[in-house]
């Protein structure tokens, strides 16, 4: 079962950091995985996928697997040296209407991919090229870091990191979410007005 597009839009209004306090730290990606370029920031539903090592066939079938609006998310065999994604796959998934990627692996065309204004966020870039060896898993549950990824949870990203959260925590970490960016506003005003951050959190 898919999200709410509107939860989905509502979740992606707060960032990173906020959405994985609120939601009780969990679901954070490790933090080799960057944006390629500092200002790309994403959110989406995921539709998960495990590549073999140097080998990029399953990122071809699961763009058109894939609903328009979804983000692919990617686990990778091996980190090693290939670049799994270029700007071949992002014009296709662009005609596809995908809205970016997800990669524990290297990419590469990075310049073009980022001119074409396509989300990708890796662990690195790598000009090697990948073969096509069967294998791997599409559409089906991963694990990257200790977070298990699900098709149909909606994860978020910016330049401070990436969150994943299940389709069905959305309401509840919205509230907390915006709870939490209440109090953190409630913080500042006081720190304005002379309080210091000692008294305000009362440290022991």
């Amino acid at each position: 079962m898919r999200p709410d597009p509107e939860l989905v839009k509502k979740l992606a209004e707060f960032g990173t950091a906020t959405i994985h306090e609120a939601a009780g730290q969990i679901g954070a990606l490790p933090g080799r995985i960057k944006p390629i370029s500092q200002t790309m920031k994403l959110s989406g539903v995921v539709y998960p996928l495990h590549c073999l090592a140097r080998s990029n066939i399953n990122l071809h079938e699961a763009i058109y697997k894939a609903q328009p609006g979804d983000i692919l998310v990617a686990s990778v065999e091996d980190l090693g040296e290939a670049g799994f994604w270029g700007d071949i796959l992002t014009a296709a998934a662009q005609e596809k209407g995908l809205k970016g990627l997800v990669i524990d692996g290297c990419v590469r065309d990075a310049d073009d991919i980022d001119a074409l204004g396509f989300a990708v966020f890796s662990s690195g870039l790598n000009i090697l090229g990948t073969g096509k060896k069967r294998g791997g898993t599409v559409g089906q549950s991963i694990v990257i870091g200790d977070v298990e990824i699900n098709a149909g949870d909606v994860i978020v990203g910016d330049r401070d990191g990436l969150v994943v959260i299940p389709a069905d925590r959305l309401e509840e970490v919205i509230e907390a979410s915006q709870a939490r960016e209440d109090k953190e506003q409630d913080v500042r005003n006081r720190l304005k007005a002379g309080e210091t951050s000692l008294n305000i959190y009362k440290f022991p």
